[in-house]
């Protein structure tokens, strides 16, 4: 271990270990094969791992509901002499989080003036994720054309939604106006289901899609992948919160599997939940959520269905883009000013200089290990879970890998944006690169005439439903 005079916390040209905090939130993956618990444990944060608790999410950043600390319990807000405009975190999720979105600046600042008990602070919270192990999510609304076809399919689900709203849906114009209007008018409706019709209509459709899932049910056509992903997330999203109509929720988002060191970002207003996986978030520093289902904490529905943009659409999903000149550094850049997230692998045998930076950066260590050196002679522990700060215009760090080694050496950096008007990344709103989860030619498309059960040759983003008019179609029996 690198000795204490490496470390002077009144220099500004130290680079400073930390002490982050961990949440236990339920939905937490439990004991050792929790990332968060084993980098907890490297850090010095928990002496032990309890193997029957849950690890959730480790806290890197100055927002007081989870401050860090350097290693002697100074707060990284007194080194820094404020906040940091981001709140950097590791995430290991063992079931779903809640139907949630973020609000914007405005209704930051009036949720936390009406209700500071629910809403701890006034700031906007847009978050940007990487993953770390293939991760599942629901982000973003479908498009109504998706809506439909799934409301014919399954009554269970229609029987949800007033019969006002599914016409809204089924009579909407092309305007993108008018579809959001009517996409509104659906989520209020089936947010405001009486309880016991959408418990007795999720028991029905639970009963039925397991029906369907078993390997002695006759299909009588081929299911298409995206419909047994669907099918599959409602069964295990209602094993986790029984009774909870949330659990209809893939009916409603887009379900998404990302593979490990793929990203996507999460603007204010924007709907989503969080199902499995492991993922590194950056997001601004803020801790304002308006949950309204899959949990068991403060559900705001109003709120939630007022503050929501409807756009529709997944969100742009990326593998990062090489920054200075050099692949092994990849920029995940949000179109938002407050934060950005570097991923930078030293292969064995290699060195790697980091970018000089101007604005204050955290990095955390994400496997491997190796030595480091500056212009201060600083050696630092470099293992899985150590994390640390470097203070602005502080020398280069280089990371080196002994060659004997069997793998790289791998750190996350997170920074305030300096790529703003090189965005790699944009929410479902501006994103015309993705149009769904299934797709079918950009013409004028009959929904009457779309069956209720699309084949398709699904991979495992699968494809997509492009933005198309909904006309010359035969309305529904509601």
């Amino acid at each position: 271990m690198a000795s204490v005079h490496t470390y002077d916390k009144s220099s500004h040209r130290h680079v400073l270990p930390l002490r982050p905090t961990i949440k236990d939130y339920a939905w937490g993956i439990r004991g050792l094969d929790s990332r968060v618990a084993r980098f907890a444990l490297e850090s010095g944060v928990i002496d032990e791992v309890d193997p029957d608790s849950p690890y959730a999410e480790l806290w890197l950043g100055t927002h007081p509901s989870g401050p860090t600390t350097l290693r002697d319990g100074t707060l990284l807000e007194s080194v820094v002499g404020g906040q940091l405009p981001f709140l950097f975190k590791i995430l290991s999720a063992g079931k779903a989080l809640s139907i949630q979105a973020h609000p914007c600046k405005e209704g930051a600042r009036r949720l936390h003036l009406e209700n500071p008990t629910n809403y701890v602070d006034d700031n906007h919270k847009p978050e940007l994720a990487v993953a770390l192990t293939p991760f599942e999510a629901m982000c973003g609304f479908r498009r109504l054309e998706e809506i439909a076809i799934l409301i014919k399919k399954h009554p269970e689900f229609a029987a949800c939604i007033s019969n006002e709203a599914k016409l809204a849906i089924f009579l909407c114009s092309r305007d993108e106006e008018d579809k959001k209007k009517a996409l509104r008018m659906l989520f209020q409706s089936f947010m405001s289901c009486p309880v016991e019709t959408s418990q007795t209509q999720l028991k029905k459709l639970l009963k039925r899609l397991q029906k369907e899932q078993s390997v002695d049910h006759v299909h009588p056509h081929e299911e298409p992948p995206w419909e047994r992903k669907c099918a599959r997330a409602i069964l295990r999203l209602a094993q986790q919160f029984p009774g909870d109509s949330g659990a209809m929720a893939p009916f409603l988002l887009n379900y998404l599997l990302i593979a490990p060191g793929e990203s996507f970002y999460m603007a204010a207003n924007e709907p989503h939940a969080y199902v499995a996986g492991e993922i590194i978030e950056c997001m601004a520093c803020s801790d304002n959520v308006v949950r309204a289902g899959l949990t068991p904490k403060f559900k705001d529905v109003d709120n939630l269905v007022n503050m929501l943009t409807y756009s529709m659409g997944g969100p742009t999903i990326n593998a990062g883009t090489p920054a200075y000149g050099d692949d092994r550094i990849m920029r995940y850049t949000p179109p938002t000013g407050e934060f950005e997230v570097m991923i930078i692998t030293c292969n064995p045998g290699e060195d790697i200089t980091l970018p000089a930076l101007s604005v204050p950066a955290i990095f955390v260590v994400l496997e491997g290990s190796g030595n480091t050196d500056n212009e201060e002679g600083q050696r630092l522990v470099m293992r899985p879970g150590r994390s640390y700060y470097m203070p602005e215009h502080c020398p280069q760090l280089t990371l080196a890998v002994n060659d004997s080694k069997r793998g790289p050496l791998k750190i996350a950096l997170a920074h305030e944006n300096q790529h703003l008007d090189e965005p790699t990344l944009a929410c479902a709103e501006f994103s015309k690169e993705w149009g769904g989860e299934f797709a079918l030619p950009s013409s004028s498309i009959s929904i009457s005439s779309i069956p209720t059960t699309p084949k398709s040759n699904v991979g495992m983003r699968e494809i997509s439903l492009k933005p198309g008019a909904m006309v010359d179609f035969k309305v529904p029996k509601l």
